[in-house]
Order: structure tokens, then C-alpha cells, then sequence
């Protein structure tokens, strides 16, 4: 049977550490059909945690898993998205209603804040609380704060956002290891997992020379071994987007990939880990 790593939310509930991302999908309906039977086979794969927001495509995506999960809507963790500028307390009801439209469901399972925006943070966990309680969302966290913001957050609403934050969804991946100098350490001291967005840089890893050859001679490919080393790091789920049946078959076999010490060493030769604190990286 097939190892299916998990990452425990500060809830208590498990979500699989390899889920799938969806960011510039539905919006072609030349592509739509081969999109739809990838989202379907990553979910035949156990890659049920499926992450949108209502930003992707101005809800094309949503509408997109809405269809590739028909039928299905208890076997997947969706998560989504409120823009910045709709995270007033009725802004944020609001959009999270159009989500639930586009996705044809009764709740989303993870709703979080895309990025700093001007509404204050105590506002936006208001309006979470809110949809929580009413069971519009099951789980809420944020996407894109720093370490700063992340504290800011932490103190909002007297507290309200302790041990009830379920993710911060940030740009990592092995050429941005900058969150690792404080933000990392900050979040898993309070048990926050970090969710990985472009864990693949948008393919643009795979033009480092010693990078591929080291995949080459690990005898796996370079997106398994850029996902391999996220699955290696405590704590962290990650979300790659790809848009055919037979990446996301080469996604899935990631799990199954243990990195050695020699192996995660040469990785650090090659994009070594941060020295100084650095700006937050985002796409």
C-alpha cells in the first residue's frame, strides 16, 4: 500500500501533505476536458486536498472543480480564497457565497485571506468566525504574510486567531527557502502548517544543470525530486499545478521518494538554505 504522508491542522485533522493546485486552469475550453481528468485522477491518487481562490480565472477555476469533483464532494479538501479587497465583514460573506456558487458545495473546508490587504486583520477574522460558525467554511488561515503580519494577525481580535489559524500558504520551494530564516520556525512553534504554492518555481528549477543531474542520478525526475523535498520538511503541505494525467502520475510517485542525507546535502549545495533575513517572496 502506498505511504500517504499527512499534515495534522491545528483542529486535529489530518489532510494529505500532496494535494493539487489549480491556479490558470478552466480558463481555456480547448484544455478544459484533459483539466477535469487530472483533477479526477490526482483525487483516484489520494491527491484530495485541491486548492483555488476566487481570484483564479475571477472563479473559472472554482467552476472547474466544481465539475471534476461531482459526485465525489466528500472525498476532497477544498480550499479557497477571499481577495484582499473583499475581506470586510460583508465583502468577505459575499465572496465566500459566490465561491460556494461556483464550487456547488454547501462549505468550503479551508477559506483563507490571498494577502495583506488595507481591512483591518480583526475585521477579517471577524467575518471567518462568522462563516464558521454558520458552516460556510470549516477551517480559515492566510496566504502570503510575513512574519510581521503573521504576529499582527496572531494579536488580532484579542487573540481570536491562536490555535484556530489553519495554514499560511506561501511561495516555497528549494530556490525560495527565505521563510526558513524566522517565519518556518515561528509558524511550527505554534503548529501552523505552512501550505507550498509553485513548490516547482514554475518549472523553472529544472534549468539549474547540477539540480537535473542530481535527479538523474537519484533516477527520479527533477519535479519529484523538487516535491520529495518538501514531503521530507515537517509541517508542510504542497499544492503543484499540472495539467495532464500522466504529470500528475509523476506528482503522485513523489511520495513514495526518501531523500538521503547525501541526497537532502547536495540539495542545500546547490540552493543553499538562507543566512539573513529576507523579504517575503510571492507570486
Amino acid at each position: 500500500m502506498r505511504f500517504m504522508k499527512t499534515v495534522t491542522l491545528p483542529s486535529g485533522e489530518s489532510v494529505p501533505a500532496l494535494g493539487q493546485g489549480t491556479w490558470n486552469m478552466g480558463d481555456s475550453r480547448a484544455t478544459r476536458a484533459a483539466e477535469i481528468a487530472t483533477l479526477q485522477r490526482g483525487i483516484d491518487l489520494g491527491l484530495t486536498l485541491i486548492d483555488t481562490a476566487e481570484m483564479y480565472g475571477d472563479g473559472r477555476s472554482e467552476q472547474l472543480i466544481a465539475e471534476a469533483i461531482a459526485g465525489r464532494r466528500d472525498e476532497v479538501f477544498i480550499v479557497s480564497k477571499v481577495l484582499p479587497n473583499n475581506a470586510s465583514r460583508r465583502g468577505t460573506a459575499a465572496a465566500c457565497e459566490r465561491s460556494l456558487k461556483n464550487l456547488n458545495t454547501d462549505r468550503i473546508d479551508l477559506y483563507l485571506l490571498h494577502w495583506r490587504g488595507s481591512v483591518p486583520f480583526d475585521e477579517t477574522l471577524e467575518a471567518l468566525t462568522a462563516l464558521q460558525r454558520a458552516g460556510k467554511i470549516r477551517h480559515y488561515g492566510v496566504s502570503n504574510l510575513d512574519l510581521t503580519e503573521m504576529k499582527e494577525w496572531w494579536r488580532a481580535t484579542g487573540g481570536e486567531a491562536s490555535g484556530t489559524t489553519a495554514t499560511n500558504q506561501l511561495l516555497y520551494n528549494l530556490s525560495r527557502r527565505g521563510i526558513e530564516w524566522d517565519l518556518l520556525p515561528w509558524l511550527r512553534e505554534r503548529r501552523v502548517p505552512v501550505m507550498a504554492y509553485s513548490p516547482l518555481e514554475q518549472a523553472r528549477l529544472f534549468k539549474n544543470a547540477k539540480f537535473a543531474a542530481l535527479a538523474k542520478a537519484s533516477g527520479i525526475t527533477p519535479a519529484q525530486l523538487a516535491l520529495a523535498w518538501l514531503l521530507a520538511q515537517n509541517g508542510v503541505m504542497v499544492i503543484p499545478k499540472c495539467s495532464s494525467v500522466a504529470r500528475v502520475e509523476e506528482n503522485a510517485a513523489a511520495r513514495d521518494i526518501r531523500l538521503t542525507v547525501a541526497q537532502l546535502a547536495e540539495l542545500d549545495n546547490i540552493f543553499p538554505p538562507p543566512i539573513r533575513a529576507q523579504a517575503l517572496a510571492m507570486l
